[in-house]
C-alpha cells in the first residue's frame, strides 16, 4: 500500500503564490510518476501537473502553463508545485497522485488540500 499525503494549501490573494508538498510513503521504490490534479466545486477533476520519478520530463496543462512549476525529490519520494500568479480561476482541491503499478493509470490518491484565491 502506498500513502500520499498533501501539505501547503491555504488562502492567498490574486497574483499571490503558494508551494504544495505530496509525499509518497510505502511500497513506492517503483513508481512511474507522481502528479497533482485539482476539482472546483461543480466541476469535474482536472490534470494540472506531473513529472516522471526517471528522467524527471515534466507535465502541465495549459491552464497552469508559465505560473506553475512542478520539481521532484527522489530521495524523499517528494514533489512540490510552486504557482506563483494565482488567479480566482485556480480556487480547487488539490489531490496528489502516484503511478505505481502502470505509467498510465493513477494509483494511489491523497486526500486533497484547500486552495483558495481571493479576487
Amino acid at each position: 500500500q502506498v500513502q500520499v499525503v498533501e501539505s501547503g494549501g491555504g488562502l492567498v490573494q490574486a497574483g499571490g503564490s503558494l508551494r504544495l508538498s505530496c509525499a509518497a510513503s510505502g511500497r513506492t521504490f517503483s513508481y512511474y510518476a507522481m502528479g497533482w490534479f485539482r476539482q472546483a466545486p461543480g466541476k469535474e477533476r482536472e490534470f494540472v501537473a506531473s513529472i516522471t520519478r526517471n528522467g524527471g520530463s515534466a507535465y502541465s496543462s495549459e491552464s497552469v502553463k508559465g505560473r506553475f512549476a512542478i520539481s521532484r525529490d527522489n530521495a524523499k519520494n517528494t514533489i512540490l508545485l510552486q504557482m506563483n500568479s494565482l488567479k480566482p480561476e485556480d480556487t480547487a482541491v488539490y489531490y496528489c497522485a502516484v503511478q505505481v503499478l502502470s505509467p498510465t493509470k493513477w494509483d494511489f490518491w491523497g486526500q486533497g488540500t484547500q486552495v483558495t484565491v481571493s479576487s
